[in-house]
């Protein structure tokens, strides 16, 4: 029998939990409560075939399928026993880098607890591989009548071992399967080694590495393996600019000569000759003004100074510290245009709840940064959007949120100390909109650049004085498979 999955009313009463559950004692006391978990019966039930496993690692290395089909000749060869599938096979992704020590130590306890050939470092095999080769390979002895192959196939889970920017990676990939038509999709689970790990706290797998973190690894692939599913939303990110302007673009971002913008909302004002375009998907949030930049800053001091970043707390410490000096706080004493509100450059466009009209939605003077977001949990376990009454919601003409409803959430913050108020959950952001679909435009003016963040990953984003530059965000039309980890 398969696991159950939640619905969006369960998925909502966790979330709330996952947001205000920011402790890491509280995430280890998670990791060493209930039953033993046996190891022997966990690496039984979730150790993947030896043939099967060693087929998906070399088609992997060797980027051929067709070279590993011995070990589909030997497993099913005229009087060979028939492989037994295992109840419930996982493959890791592990970002060994993450986790400061405790990366490589966590790796070396993932192999010991299930086949060696199932943790790949994402240092040396790419999501992506997997899902073109690994998955590849089963489908292909399953094709030819292997039903071990095929029921492996279809239960497989994954597990990502990194911070969120290793999850959406993974989840990207896997979204693949989905416009490859490759179905089942595999469900995600996720072992928290980032910073903010705000997707793995909005479903129910803590906010931190837990201290106890050898007990806690088992407890969690046994999770991984009999957990509820549940679904996200993921939103696809089209930037349009007029061609020739050098950006240097985050990971996320890829050029793009397919994308486009909405046709029915007609552009006002003359356009480019010729035009560059942009495309990524992301999954929590992505942000315009302050916040970016002040992200931006801080990448590039740890980039420059990584001596100075050792761990979650020290890069929350310097974080903060950064805040400060760009600005974030005392912006009102400032005459620099830059360091005042969005509504100088921006104008806002959304399709609105139950409403397949796009519409403009004005941007208040004291915004200085203005955050589109799609989980309840926001700079390390923060719901800036807020737990909304029923009838706030219907005055707006919001609907109560969720990560998979199809809607994302629009809000704007002042100035740093609004924000800090914001984040303490003292009060919550400027609510603008809720919608299905969102157009930024930007013109330049004394602008020349504005700062921007996707999931965690800032950059600056060149303006120009004659056209506009568009940014443009949907609903990608599936969503992702999540194990629940509470």
């Amino acid at each position: 029998m398969g696991s159950p999955e939640l619905t969006t009313t369960d998925l909502s009463t966790s979330r709330n939990t996952a947001a205000s559950g920011r402790s890491s004692v509280i995430d280890s006391i998670w990791g060493c409560t209930g039953s033993t978990i046996q190891k022997d019966d966990l690496r039984k039930r979730i150790t993947i075939p030896e043939y099967l496993r060693v087929a998906m690692r070399e088609a992997i290395q060797n980027k051929d399928v067709d070279s590993v089909m011995r070990h589909y000749d030997m497993a099913n060869a005229a009087g060979a026993e028939p492989p037994q599938p295992s109840e419930s096979p996982i493959i890791v992704f592990i970002n060994a880098k993450s986790g400061g020590r405790h990366g490589p130590e966590l790796k070396a306890r993932l192999q010991d607890l299930m086949g060696e050939e199932q943790v790949f470092d994402l240092s040396a095999v790419k999501p992506n591989e997997f899902v073109q080769y690994g998955l590849s390979c089963l489908e292909k002895f399953a094709a030819l009548g292997d039903t071990c192959a095929k029921e492996t196939r279809e239960k497989i889970r994954v597990v990502a071992a990194g911070g969120d920017g290793t999850v959406g990676w993974v989840l990207g990939c896997l979204g693949e399967l989905k416009r490859q038509d490759r179905d089942p999709v595999p469900p995600t689970g996720i072992i928290p080694l980032g910073t903010g790990n705000d997707l793995s706290r909005s479903f129910g797998w803590g906010g931190s590495f837990p201290f106890n973190w050898k007990t806690a690894t088992k407890r969690i692939l046994d999770r991984v393996a009999n957990g509820p599913i549940c679904h996200l939303d993921s939103w696809n990110l089209v930037i349009s600019m007029p061609a020739g302007e050098a950006m240097e673009t985050p990971y996320s971002l890829k050029t793009s000569d397919c994308a486009s913008l909405d046709q029915e909302l007609e552009i006002d004002g003359e356009l480019p000759e010729k035009s560059s375009y942009y495309q990524g998907v992301f999954y929590n949030y992505f942000s315009i003004g302050m916040d970016a930049q002040v992200a931006y800053g801080f990448h590039h001091l740890r980039n420059e100074k990584p001596y100075l970043a050792q761990g979650p707390l020290s890069n929350k410490l310097i974080y903060s510290g950064y805040s400060c000096k760009q600005g974030w706080f005392f912006a009102p004493c400032s005459s620099d245009p830059g360091l005042r509100g969005l509504n100088n450059i921006l104008r806002l466009y959304v399709k609105k709840v139950n409403s397949s009209k796009w519409e403009q939605v004005p941007i208040p003077s004291s915004v200085r940064s203005i955050v589109t977001l799609n989980l309840p949990s926001y700079g390390s376990g923060r719901n800036p959007w807020g737990n909304l009454k029923p009838e706030y919601l219907e005055k707006k003409g919001f609907v109560e949120a969720h990560a998979d409803d199809g809607y994302i959430e629009i809000f704007g913050l002042k100035h740093g100390w609004h924000a800090s108020m914001v984040m303490v959950e003292l009060i919550s952001a400027k609510h603008i909109a809720q919608a299905s679909a969102i157009r930024f435009e930007l013109r330049g003016g004394e602008w020349k650049e504005a700062y921007m963040q996707v999931d965690g990953e800032p950059w600056k984003q060149p303006m120009n004085k004659e056209f506009s530059t568009f940014v443009e965000i949907k609903r990608v039309p599936f969503q992702s498979a999540m194990v629940h980890g509470e």
